[in-house]
C-alpha cells in the first residue's frame, strides 16, 4: 500500500470501491440481457460491412433497421448474416449490399442450425480481431522505437469544422510539444443515430466523427510523429447514440484516446440510461481490447454545480466508471478518470482545495493516466488573468503526478483557439512543468491543515454517495439527481426504441474474444 502524503483513510477507499464494483456489478446484469440498434451496426461494421445505400444511410444502419422494423433484431445480426451466408455463400458486405436494394430479405432465408451460423460467421470475426490487434502493434511498435512525450501529457483540440483543416492545425500543435490531439466533434453529433460516411469538410464547433476522418488524421499524425521522433497520440469521441461504432471505428483506424464515460450522455445529452449503460459495455471491450485510454467526463459536473460542494460526487462517479471499466476488461493503465480545475478564483485559498483534490484522486487511483481539465467555467475573456488560471492550473498537475493535461487556452470565452493560442499554452505548460518537475516528491502536506483536512472531507461524503447510490440503484438515483444536480427519467430520453432484449439465438462471439487481451 502506497503512503498517503494527505494521510488518507485507505479502509475507506478499498471500501468506496467494493460498493461501485457492486453498483457495477447490479448494472452488468442489465446489460447482460439486452442489446441495442448501435451495438449490432458495430457488430456489422466489425464483420466489415461499410458504405451507404442510394439515400446516403450507412449500410449498417439499413441491415439493423431492416430486422427492427420486422420485430426480428432481438435474435441479433449474428444470427441472420451467418445464415445468410450459409444460403447465399455472399460475405456480410456483399449481402449488406443486396438488403439495401431490395434484393434480399434476411427473415425469409430457411433457417440452418445455430451450430451451423455460429461456424459461418466465424472467419469474418476471427479477420476483424486480427485487424484490430494489427492496429494496436503498429502503435506498440511505433511507442518502442520512437517513444513518446513524457507524462503529463500535453493534450490540445482542433476544432475547425474541416478534417484538411484540421491536419493542418494538428500538425502544428504536434510541431508545438503537444503528445495528444483531440478532434473536437461536430455539435449535435451525438444525438444522431447513425455515423456519417466519408471525409468531411463542414462542421458546427468540430468535425464530423466519421472512419474516414480518423484514417486522415492518423496518417497524417503518424507522418508529424515519424519527422519529430514522437508518436503522437490521437483522441476523438464514442459517446452519444453511436458509442459503440465509433469505438470499432477508432480501433480500425489506430485511435489511441477515446472520452468514453458511462454516465455523460444519459446527463449532459438526454441519451436514455438503458441505452448509454449496454452501449458503454460494449464499446469499452472494443477500447480495452484495442489498447485505447478512455476519457470519463467528472469534470462535466462542475459546469453545472459548485466545484467545491459538489467535488465528492466527481469522486463518486470516478469510483463507479473505474469499476464499470473493470467489467468491460479495461485495465487500470487505460483509465483516464476525469477530474478538473473549476473552483471559482474568487474563493480564498481555493489553489489549496484544488491541490487537494487533484493529490486525491491521484492517489486513489494510482494507475491510472488521469484526464486533468483545465479551467473554463470563470473564463472571463480577460487573456492576461486566463493564461494566470491556466498557469496555476499547470503547477497542480505537475505537483501530483497527473497523466493528461488538457490544456487551458487563454483565450477560452472568446473564440475556438487560434494556432498562436495553442502555441502560448503548450509553452506555458513545459515552463511549469520542466521549473517544476520534482516538486510532488520534494513536498509534504501538514497534518491538520487545509489540504488534508479538505481531502478527507471529499473521500467522506463520495463514500457516503456511493452506499446511497447502492440502496437504491444506479438507475433511480440518476432518476433523482445525484450528478450533477441533472435529473433523468429511466424510461425517457433519447434511444430507448433501440435498447432489444436477447432472444433465444441471440449470440455476440466478440464479447469473449474482445475479453482476451
Amino acid at each position: 500500500m502506497m503512503r498517503s502524503k494527505l494521510g488518507l483513510d485507505f479502509e475507506k477507499v478499498g471500501y468506496a470501491k467494493e460498493v461501485s464494483k457492486r453498483i457495477a456489478d447490479d448494472v452488468q446484469k442489465f446489460v447482460d440481457n439486452y442489446s441495442t440498434v448501435a451495438v449490432e451496426r458495430t457488430l456489422c461494421r466489425l464483420l466489415g460491412i461499410d458504405g451507404v445505400d442510394k439515400n446516403e444511410v450507412p449500410l449498417p444502419n439499413v441491415l439493423v433497421d431492416e430486422l427492427q422494423e420486422k420485430g426480428v433484431l432481438s435474435e441479433g445480426v449474428m444470427f441472420f448474416l451467418g445464415n445468410a451466408v450459409i444460403e447465399t455463400g455472399l460475405n456480410p458486405q456483399e449481402i449488406a449490399e443486396k438488403i439495401a436494394v431490395g434484393q434480399l430479405d434476411l427473415t425469409s432465408i430457411p433457417v440452418h442450425s445455430t451450430e451451423e451460423i455460429r461456424k459461418a460467421i466465424q472467419p469474418f470475426v476471427m479477420k476483424s480481431i486480427q485487424v484490430i490487434k494489427d492496429r494496436k502493434a503498429k502503435r506498440d511498435n511505433y511507442l518502442n522505437t520512437i517513444g513518446e512525450g513524457a507524462k503529463p501529457y500535453l493534450y490540445v483540440i482542433v476544432a475547425t469544422g474541416n478534417i484538411y483543416e484540421d491536419v493542418v492545425q494538428a500538425e502544428a500543435a504536434a510541431r508545438q510539444g503537444a503528445d495528444i490531439i483531440a478532434v473536437i466533434r461536430t455539435t449535435g453529433q451525438s444525438l444522431l443515430d447513425y455515423v456519417p460516411y466519408g471525409a468531411t469538410t463542414e462542421g458546427f464547433g468540430g468535425t464530423v466523427a466519421t472512419q474516414e476522418n480518423f484514417r486522415i488524421m492518423r496518417t497524417a499524425l503518424d507522418k508529424v510523429g515519424e519527422e519529430e521522433g514522437r508518436y503522437i497520440r490521437l483522441c476523438n469521441y464514442c459517446s452519444g447514440l453511436c458509442m459503440p461504432e465509433i469505438a470499432a471505428m477508432g480501433a480500425i483506424e489506430g485511435l489511441d484516446v477515446m472520452l468514453n464515460d458511462a454516465l455523460y450522455g444519459i446527463l449532459f445529452r438526454d441519451i436514455n440510461m438503458q441505452r448509454t449503460i449496454v452501449d458503454q459495455y460494449f464499446s469499452r471491450l472494443l477500447n480495452g481490447f484495442a489498447g485505447v485510454i478512455i476519457n470519463t467526463g467528472e469534470d462535466n459536473y462542475l459546469t453545472t454545480a459548485d466545484a467545491f460542494d459538489e467535488a465528492h460526487t466527481v469522486l463518486a462517479s470516478d469510483f463507479i466508471n473505474e469499476q464499470l471499466a473493470l467489467v468491460a476488461g479495461i485495465p487500470e493503465e487505460q483509465m483516464g478518470l476525469g477530474h478538473a480545475f473549476e473552483m471559482t478564483p474568487d474563493l480564498e485559498n481555493g489553489f489549496l482545495y484544488e491541490l487537494a483534490q487533484a493529490q486525491m484522486i491521484r492517489e486513489i487511483f494510482p494507475k491510472a493516466p488521469l484526464k486533468y481539465m483545465p479551467p473554463t467555467k470563470f473564463m472571463t475573456g480577460n487573456v492576461f488573468k486566463g493564461h494566470v488560471q491556466d498557469a496555476l492550473f499547470n503547477q497542480i498537475s505537475i505537483w501530483t503526478g497527473q497523466g493528461i493535461q488538457l490544456l487551458g487556452m487563454l483565450t477560452e470565452a472568446i473564440h475556438t483557439p487560434f494556432m498562436s493560442d495553442r502555441y502560448l499554452s503548450i509553452e506555458n505548460a513545459k515552463y511549469i512543468f520542466k521549473n517544476m518537475k520534482s516538486i510532488g516528491d520534494e513536498m509534504e502536506f501538514k497534518e491538520g491543515g487545509i489540504i488534508r483536512q479538505r481531502a478527507a472531507k471529499v473521500l467522506d461524503d463520495a463514500t457516503e454517495l456511493v452506499v446511497k447510490i447502492e440502496k437504491e440503484g444506479l438507475f433511480t438515483a440518476l432518476e433523482k439527481g445525484i450528478f450533477a444536480d441533472i435529473k433523468r427519467p429511466k424510461n425517457g430520453g433519447k434511444g430507448l426504441a433501440g435498447v432489444v432484449e436477447k432472444g433465444s439465438n441471440y449470440f455476440n462471439p466478440f464479447i469473449e474474444l474482445l475479453h482476451k487481451k
